[in-house]
C-alpha cells in the first residue's frame, strides 16, 4: 500500500473510554430510579444527547448536562441543588479516571513511527481529549493531533489537505464503523476496524451501509503490524 500517513482514533481504540460512560449512565439511572424505569431514563437521555449534539459536541462535558436536562424532565419540580450536584459530581469523576491503554498500542506505535507519519484523529472535548492524551504519555509518537468536532468525509478531506498528500495516501485505525472507517473509505483511503466489546448507540451502523465499504478488519491493534 502507498500509504504515507496513519491516522488512529483514540477512545477505544488506544484508550478505555465507553465503558465510563456507561458506569456514568448506571449511576445516573440510580439516582433517577425512584421516577422512572432504567429503560426509559436511558432512552430519553439518548434522546437528549442526540437533540443536542450539534450544540453540545462530543464528550463528558454534553455528556452531563444532558443528564441535568433528563434530570429536569424526570423529576420536574422535585430537582433540586443535590440532585444537580451528584450528577456533576459523576461528570466530574469520568474526567478524572485514568488512561488506560490498551496492551500493545505503544510497540504498535514504536514499530510504526519511522516508516509513517502518525497522526491522532479524535472528536469530541478539546480540553478533554488533550488530558488524555497528555495521561497517556504516547504524544511523542504523533506528527499531528486532530480534535474534530465530527467526523465526517468533509473532515477529513480537510484533514488530509492540511496533511499534503492524496487521499489513497491515508489510512485510519478505529473502533468505530461510523466515524473512523465507512467516511474514510468514501473518500479514497484506507481503513482498518477494531472492533470494541462497548459501542455507543450513535455509533453503530445498518448492515446494507457496509455493503460496498472495503476495510479491514483485525481483532487488537498490533495486527496492525503484520497489515503494514
Amino acid at each position: 500500500m502507498s500509504i504515507k500517513v496513519v491516522g488512529f482514533d483514540a477512545d477505544d481504540t488506544l484508550w478505555i473510554n465507553e465503558n465510563y460512560f456507561r458506569e456514568g449512565e448506571k449511576k445516573f439511572c440510580e439516582l433517577m430510579n425512584s421516577y422512572l424505569t432504567e429503560d426509559k431514563t436511558m432512552a430519553l437521555l439518548y434522546d437528549n444527547e442526540m437533540n443536542t449534539l450539534d450544540i453540545y459536541g462530543f464528550g463528558i462535558k454534553g455528556f452531563v448536562l444532558s443528564m441535568i436536562e433528563t434530570a429536569s424532565q424526570i423529576m420536574k419540580e422535585h430537582l433540586n441543588n443535590v440532585i444537580i450536584d451528584q450528577i456533576v459530581d459523576i461528570g466530574k469523576e469520568m474526567l478524572n479516571k485514568p488512561v488506560e491503554l490498551f496492551d500493545g498500542v505503544e510497540d504498535t506505535l514504536k514499530g510504526l513511527q519511522h516508516k509513517y507519519r502518525l497522526i491522532l484523529v479524535t472528536k469530541g472535548d478539546l480540553l478533554d481529549q488533550e488530558r488524555k492524551l497528555e495521561k497517556s504519555g504516547i504524544t511523542r509518537y504523533f506528527h499531528h493531533v486532530e480534535v474534530m468536532s465530527n467526523k465526517h468525509e468533509a473532515d477529513y478531506l480537510k484533514l488530509i489537505k492540511h496533511l499534503d498528500i492524496d487521499s489513497s495516501e491515508f489510512l485510519m485505525i478505529g473502533n468505530s464503523l461510523r466515524s473512523d472507517i465507512l467516511p474514510v473509505t468514501k473518500i479514497g483511503s484506507k481503513a482498518v476496524y477494531i472492533p470494541y466489546d462497548i459501542t455507543w448507540q450513535h455509533e453503530t451502523v445498518d448492515t446494507h451501509d457496509l455493503h460496498e465499504a472495503e476495510y479491514e478488519t483485525i481483532n487488537k491493534l498490533p495486527d496492525v503490524l503484520t497489515l503494514l
